[in-house]
């Protein structure tokens, strides 16, 4: 894995952006996006796809998470959508599968609707963003670890977490991960009332894959943000939660890469 900062200039201003990338110069291009839990809940998933396909996968830190800056102006996923379409420019990337969880997922999601041409396809995985009458999203904020684990997870015992093992640092860290959370999230909690006309716009080819057993966003909600998105496929992922990349990355794999080569403008060598 290669980290680097990328300084962005934006109407607003300047903003830096570390990204890790796994793999080598050659492969299909993913960007790969984290959600609320933090960059580390897609590294595993991300090598894991640079080591067993070709394909180089660009990992951002969203800014604010894990110590990194968050300019004053940027607070909504909007805005920062438009900071990794910046960032696909640098990057001069093409032909881009750009796949989100969570909040990322939501943020993938608002990339499609900007109809960047360096985009090739989009993957939504158990994604936020949208309101769904009945379905609502979970209020996670206030919930103790233990709690979120059993709300986000097949089967929470495989990830126990004990916060009072944590070091001083540590605890920093993840209080302002969660700080940056609620500024992302929005007045509405996780959800914008307008993304849907945007997505009803979006012209790439979308993938909506979803954790059978999430109890943040459930299936149904899935399934409404397919419907979204013209010409979106529907994939249920059985024995996995909110996190299918963490919880089932082996079942996620073949998913991700799939549908991202079947839309890839150059197929890589395998």
């Amino acid at each position: 894995m290669a980290r680097s900062t990328h300084t962005l200039t934006l109407d607003q201003g300047t903003l830096d952006i570390t990204v890790d990338l796994h793999g080598g110069a050659q492969g299909h291009p993913f960007l790969l996006l984290h959600g609320g839990a933090g960059p580390q809940t897609v590294t595993g998933f991300a090598g894991l796809l640079a080591d067993q396909r070709p394909a180089r996968v660009f990992t951002p830190v969203h800014p604010g998470f894990d110590g990194t800056t968050r300019p004053a102006w940027l607070t909504d996923v909007t805005t920062l959508a438009r900071c990794y379409a910046q960032l696909l420019d640098d990057l001069r990337l093409r032909d881009v599968t750009v796949v989100g969880n969570s909040i990322g997922g939501w943020i993938a999601a608002e990339l499609a609707a900007l109809g960047s041409d360096r985009i090739g396809s989009v993957i939504l995985v158990n994604a936020v963003g949208i309101p769904v009458p009945g379905h609502p999203i979970a209020d996670t904020f206030g919930l103790t670890p233990v709690e979120l684990s059993r709300l986000s997870f097949h089967d929470p015992s495989k990830f126990r977490f004990d916060p009072t093992k944590l070091s001083e640092a540590q605890r920093a860290v993840a209080a302002a991960n969660r700080a940056t959370l609620q500024v992302y999230s929005g007045p509405h909690t996780m959800a914008d009332p307008t993304l849907p006309d945007r997505l009803a716009k979006v012209a790439h080819p979308a993938l909506v894959a979803w954790g059978a057993s999430d109890r943040v966003v459930d299936a149904d909600y899935g399934r409404a943000y397919a419907k979204a998105v013209p010409g979106a496929e529907f994939r249920l992922l059985h024995g996995t939660g909110h996190m299918p990349q963490t919880e089932m990355p082996d079942q996620l794999l073949p998913v991700v890469w799939d549908f991202a080569d079947a839309h890839a403008l150059h197929r890589p060598q395998r």
